[in-house]
């Protein structure tokens, strides 16, 4: 049995606001499940999809930095 994950949380989150979406984020976050962990990733490759060269730019800074802090 098949299971399309990127479908299923593209499809959970879809029409959300903004603060609906940021509270998803937020709660997957601050629960530290594991399994948590690919919704947030698919929620990453739409950012990273529709971000423009700049916003890649500083999106890879911000994660440089973020990982040297740790």
């Amino acid at each position: 049995m098949s299971f399309n994950l990127r479908g299923a949380v593209l499809s959970n989150v879809a029409g959300n606001s903004q603060q609906e979406l940021e509270a998803t984020i937020v709660d997957a976050i601050q629960s530290g499940e594991e399994k948590m962990l690919p919704g947030l990733g698919v929620l990453f490759e739409v950012i990273w999809q529709h971000a423009n060269q700049d916003e890649k730019h500083e999106m890879l800074a911000t994660l440089e930095s973020g990982l040297k802090k740790s």
